[in-house]
């Protein structure tokens, strides 16, 4: 049986992420899961502290993944979650080494964003009802995701502070804490406004309440909210699949781009610390250029 201070350990570590790093609630959730199933393989070792982990500890949980055909993708984020609660536990001083500094990361499979086209795009913001107090709020959400490339994280964090309607801009608080400022397009703010102005304060029950999005209690909305509104649209319009939340953001780089914006100013605006993420959506921008030349060249 593992003792206490390993659970209290990774309940530090979990809320060190969520304050400190300024991770999202969902990061922060898939952390605790991948911890919890390494420690349920430690108890069936018989293994009593995080300290006490070999690298041969580690190769045999990675050979259990395997057996249970986790994809690479999920064996890399799973030791991605360890790596990091070790790194913490370093830090602190309750480990003298990690064993993960011996282990090799899985490379994952190449998967490209999805993306909704831009009539798509057109379809989704036609499916909120406009007069409901909710579906006003769900139609402003959606364009702030699409229409500035928000990550959800992002768009939940947002004060009524933050939106400054005369300059048309968004103060968000992205990765690492890191401040910048978006660019809000005219339906965006047409739409904050109205859902501000005229449905908001009928949603709020405590008028100290900070939050830009809040639910039908009136506080904060939750990542897990957000991917609810989504789906609830999505499955009102046909041959539409995997499109999660973070999809719009896709969209969002890859029609900039497709619309000739350089790659540098996208990475700006999405709040990419390296440009090679952002380079991934020049992959999905080429396949569209090929899938016209393929349509439209007498050659092709």
């Amino acid at each position: 049986m593992i003792i206490m201070k390993d659970l209290s350990q990774m309940n530090e570590f979990l809320q060190y992420m969520l304050l400190a790093k300024n991770a999202s609630p969902h990061t922060v959730e898939n952390y605790r899961q991948d911890i919890e199933q390494f420690n349920n393989f430690l108890e069936q070792q018989q293994i009593e502290d995080f300290a006490a982990v070999s690298y041969l500890n580690i190769r045999s949980f990675l050979g259990e993944l395997h057996a249970k055909e986790y994809s690479k993708r999920t064996i890399a984020r799973k030791l991605s979650a360890l790596r990091s609660f070790y790194a913490y536990l370093h830090k602190e001083g309750k480990v003298l080494t990690t064993p993960f500094q011996w282990i090799r990361t899985p490379k994952r499979e190449k998967r490209l964003p999805s993306f909704l086209y831009v009539n798509e795009i057109q379809e989704l913001l036609l499916q909120p009802d406009a007069q409901h107090p909710l579906g006003i709020r769900d139609l402003a959400m959606l364009e702030c995701l699409y229409g500035s490339g928000l990550r959800v994280s992002e768009l939940i964090g947002l004060n009524l502070q933050d939106v400054d309607m005369k300059l048309g801009v968004a103060l968000v608080m992205g990765k690492g804490s890191k401040e910048r400022y978006v660019p809000m397009g005219e339906p965006a703010l047409l739409r904050v406004q109205q859902y501000v102005s005229n449905f908001r304060p009928q949603l709020v029950k405590n008028l100290q309440e900070k939050a830009l999005f809040v639910n039908y209690r009136g506080t904060r909305l939750s990542d897990r909210s957000v991917r609810r509104v989504l789906d609830k649209y999505l499955n009102q319009m046909a041959d539409i699949q995997h499109i999660s939340p973070h999809s719009l953001r896709h969209s969002f780089a890859t029609h900039m781009l497709e619309a000739g914006a350089d790659l540098r100013s996208v990475q700006e605006l999405l709040g990419h610390e390296h440009i090679s993420t952002t380079q991934i959506y020049t992959h999905i921008t080429r396949d569209h250029l090929q899938t016209i030349y393929n349509r439209s060249h007498p050659r092709a």
